[in-house]
């Protein structure tokens, strides 16, 4: 097990930013860990990096107390934190030195050539890091994460800001990471987290509302599903509604067709049968799906109650 929290709250005077929160995070995962703005997001990430001590509960990375071995966990940690702390008077690879001397890194220059091939920064090696691009300083706080070879990863917000071939570039660097690593990702980009994370943990108010594999959560949170069609002729709409399950069939022109049905009901071959028997051929049909984005306004906009 990589992380492990068990029945964590975390108390700023009388505010609650954590109200009993539970949950493990396995070896090799990417997961994506969502909730809008003072959700307790941050506050979480802070307590799992030792930099932020509980008010109640414990977490454990790789058998390891957070509150009892803090350093032993920072080493066993690759933190990149939402405000990425860089030095932009530093040089990329004297940042990166000064990093692996932290760690004490054997053999540190050839670490740091590995880590510039890895996270990309080859062109931008001899530059200050005051010179760089936003997506080229994400690049720097990844490689000081990466530096000491960590087998748990945490990122907080990694691609605030970036312009859409940055999201692009980093967003494969993280999958790559996440092949060999734990990855616990923090981000208000739902499509980062379809794209990447096999896994989403959401919280609302300090506590957790939803966890579970990201292919599972629109079975689980939506009792109805889409469906796009289109025949190569009219169809009349009181036809569509006699089909078992259907809800609602709504259209610009007859032929397209958008209908929405019981999710626990695949209306797909039935759809196929009836476009037989009316003497139909289907042109297109396309299954919607839930999206991370709509679980997530759902649960989020939610009030807890207490």
């Amino acid at each position: 097990m990589s992380i492990k929290v068990e029945s964590v709250s975390k108390l700023y005077g009388e505010q609650k930013a954590l109200d009993n929160v539970s949950f493990e995070v396995k070896a090799g995962e990417i997961v994506g860990f969502l909730g809008p703005n003072g959700a307790g997001k941050s506050t979480m990430m802070k307590i799992i990096t030792a930099f932020l001590p509980a008010t109640e509960g414990k977490v454990t990375v790789n058998g390891l107390d957070v509150n009892k071995e803090a350093l032993k966990v920072k080493s066993q940690i690759g933190y990149l934190a939402e405000q990425n702390p860089l030095y932009y008077d530093m040089y990329v690879r004297e940042s990166l030195k000064f990093t692996a001397d932290i760690y004490k890194i054997k053999n540190a220059k050839a670490r740091i050539d590995e880590m510039i091939q890895l996270v990309g920064l080859e062109k931008e090696q001899s530059k200050k890091i005051g010179e760089l691009s936003k997506g080229y300083k994400q690049r720097v706080g990844l490689a000081q994460a990466l530096i000491h070879d960590p087998p748990v990863l945490i990122l907080d917000e990694p691609t605030t800001g970036l312009d859409p071939n940055q999201l692009e570039e980093i967003r494969g660097l993280i999958k790559e990471i996440g092949a060999k690593k734990t990855v616990m990702l923090s981000t208000h980009i739902m499509q980062e987290v379809e794209a990447i994370c096999e896994r989403v943990i959401i919280i609302n108010n300090g506590e957790i509302v939803a966890n579970d594999q990201t292919s599972k959560l629109s079975n689980i949170f939506s009792s109805k599903a889409i469906i796009e069609v289109e025949f190569d002729k009219e169809v009349l709409e009181s036809k569509l509604k006699g089909i078992q399950g259907v809800v609602k069939v709504t259209s610009a022109d007859g032929k397209k067709w958008v209908i929405e049905h019981k999710a626990e009901i695949d209306i797909r071959n039935d759809l196929f049968q009836f476009a037989v028997k009316e003497e139909l051929s289907v042109l297109a049909l396309q299954k919607q799906k839930t999206s991370i984005e709509d679980i997530f306004k759902q649960l989020t906009r939610q009030e807890t109650v207490k």
